[in-house]
């Protein structure tokens, strides 16, 4: 008789709002290990999910060094998302990374011949910001003793209003951290690249954990994909729609699915991300 064990496969989409191009996108995501979509991952895996704020300058650099960082410390410290001092720790050094990053952007632009104009100067000064959502996912120890039930333990960090849910059986076990569609508002809390204060950082985010078994899965999203899921009224239905997407050569696919919502007015016209991991039994 052969031991069950289990994998998990991962696979992200970015797409830009409609009328914006790849490089105009202010929402980031990265997942470690690197490995294709269709690899059996046995291994501990990482994810930070940003959502730059439009109003604040760089967004988009800050989102795409948030979420860099978020997934490599998280891998390097299985605990970083249980909160405490190991998050502020996170928090430090994530924010240390801006201004070194900041005076290289600053000298190639002055190298380039177009430096940073006065009233770019002032935008800069106020620092760039970014929801964050963080998770770790790592084989359970407790699969150990019960080898017919091979399963995974997840810890999650979020500040704003990008989420991850749950499925189980396909069916909406889970959200974090927002729990009802009301609760997306147009001033989420915000990770700012020049916020030193990292306890207060720690204070404001919410943290969570959960088990994943065979079959389950979770979906990482920012906000405006979020409210659609959130406020779909056949659930079942909005989840199967976004299944048919599984890997990145979906990515056209889920563009032209997107702007479908959007033409009909069911999805805000905002850059979109989604992490989808699978969870399956061998």
């Amino acid at each position: 008789m052969t031991t069950p064990t289990s994998c998990v496969y991962v696979t992200h989409l970015v797409a830009p709002k409609h009328g914006s191009t790849e490089a105009e996108c202010e929402d980031a995501v990265t997942v470690l290990p690197g490995h294709p979509h269709d690899y059996m991952l046995r291994e501990p895996l990482t994810a930070g999910v940003c959502d730059g704020a439009t109003e604040s300058a760089l967004a988009k650099d800050w989102a795409r060094l948030l979420s860099r960082s978020a997934a490599e410390q998280a891998m390097a410290s299985p605990d970083l998302l249980a909160g405490g001092t190991g998050f502020e720790e996170f928090a430090s050094e994530a924010v240390s990374q801006w201004e070194p990053w900041l005076g290289q952007y600053t000298q190639a632009r002055h190298e380039e011949g177009r430096p940073l104009k006065w009233y770019e100067h002032t935008k800069v000064a106020e620092g760039a910001y970014s929801t964050l959502l963080a998770v770790r996912i790592d084989p359970d120890a407790d699969s150990h003793s019960k080898p017919t039930e091979p399963s995974w333990r997840w810890r999650a960090a979020a500040l704003g209003d990008s989420c991850l849910f749950h499925l189980r059986d396909d069916q909406l076990a889970q959200s974090f951290p927002v729990e009802s569609v009301e609760e997306f508002g147009t001033t989420p809390d915000l990770f700012g690249s020049r916020n030193h204060d990292v306890a207060l950082l720690a204070r404001r985010s919410r943290f969570t954990e959960g088990r994943c078994g065979t079959g389950d899965r979770l979906l990482l999203m920012t906000d405006a994909l979020a409210a659609w899921l959130m406020s779909a009224q056949d659930q079942e239905d909005a989840v199967k729609q976004l299944l048919e997407f599984a890997g990145p050569e979906d990515l056209g696919g889920f563009n032209n699915w997107l702007n479908g919502l959007r033409d009909r007015g069911q999805l805000r016209n905002d850059d979109v991300a989604l992490v989808r991991i699978d969870f399956e039994g061998r």
